[in-house]
């Protein structure tokens, strides 16, 4: 069991499979970004070596990111392998659904079990703006291929931005009036590449609430008041869906994070939003014993920071978003 000195037990394992994204969003990343070779990143026999280190250390709940986790080669098998590992509980992905009307199905049947895609707009004109490359078409053909392959719950994600979708999140919210989703609103987070951006025109969470409520009156409390993971979960009244809430920013929930971060290039980030971070690709291809990566597993976790201190205007610079994962 991995615990680290405030009692916590670290469990939740998010694994960053590339850097690399076929979009180009404007809170994410530079458009020019430039991404790292693939022989820097792990390879699919370290990843699968990794993951039989960490659930035999009582990680059992994992969710693959990237930047843009379908676009890694051979995806698929990845997963396959990933999700044979014993222990392995939960496993799904956060993706921007630009692939997933090809890629649904033979990721459920390769174990796969959800999905959470980003959608920030429902206006074409204003998703173009936001992700800079994309066609929500392809997002939406793939929200549906993952609901015909089982990928569910389907889990929306939204980052608000000031200037670009803010009143756009009403219609968002209605989606889940009519489906069975769980769409989610994120605080925007500042990290490297577009900082200012990220600091000046983010939208608090209560704001968005209040937009929504304004709309279809007074949410209901759902999931009887608990988290959902990272999300305080409400429902429009008659709703199939939830809307949840993330307020990373503005309503921080350090207390209750069970989460650590493998990056594309092999380092275990401890907070999302703190940079320190601990190498685990230079031992592994050093020919460090699993014993050895055990223990520095383990030491890194135990010194996992309570949480983020942006209120103190401590911001993460060391890498950009597409970088981490999420």
């Amino acid at each position: 069991m991995a615990i680290d000195r405030f009692g916590r037990n670290i469990h939740y394992l998010r694994i960053s499979l590339t850097d690399h994204c076929n979009l180009r969003c404007v809170y994410c990343m530079p458009e020019d970004m430039t991404f790292r070779p693939n022989a820097e990143l792990l390879q699919d026999d370290e990843i699968l070596l990794l993951m039989r280190l960490f659930t035999q250390l009582g990680f059992d709940k994992f969710r693959l990111t990237g930047g843009e986790p379908t676009v890694r080669a051979h995806v698929v098998d990845l997963v396959r392998g990933i999700a044979s590992t014993p222990g392995v509980r939960s496993l799904s992905m956060t993706t921007n659904g630009v692939l997933l009307s090809r890629l649904a199905r033979p990721l459920a049947e390769a174990g796969l079990q959800r999905v959470n895609i980003s959608l920030d707009t429902l206006d074409p004109e204003k998703f173009r703006r936001l992700t800079r490359w994309g066609k929500i078409e392809d997002v939406l053909q793939g929200i549906q291929a993952a609901e015909e392959a089982g990928l569910t719950p389907i889990k929306i994600n939204a980052v608000v931005v000031r200037g670009y979708n803010e009143p756009d999140v009403v219609d968002i919210a209605a989606l889940t009036v009519d489906h069975p989703w769980q769409v989610r609103f994120i605080e925007m987070m500042p990290f490297a590449g577009a900082t200012d951006l990220q600091l000046n025109q983010g939208v608090t969470a209560q704001e968005v609430m209040s937009r929504i409520e304004a709309a279809f009156g007074p949410l209901e409390v759902a999931n009887d008041g608990k988290l959902d993971g990272e999300a305080r979960i409400f429902r429009i009244p008659g709703a199939r869906g939830e809307v949840g809430f993330i307020s990373t920013v503005s309503e921080p929930f350090c207390a209750s994070c069970t989460r650590a971060r493998l990056t594309a290039d092999g380092r275990l980030r401890l907070c999302l939003l703190r940079e320190g971070e601990v190498d685990l690709l230079t031992p592994l291809r050093s020919g460090a014993t699993i014993q050895e990566l055990r223990e520095i597993i383990l030491e890194g976790i135990w010194y996992k920071p309570w949480g983020h201190a942006l209120s103190e205007g401590v911001i993460p610079l060391n890498r950009v978003m597409s970088e981490i994962g999420g």
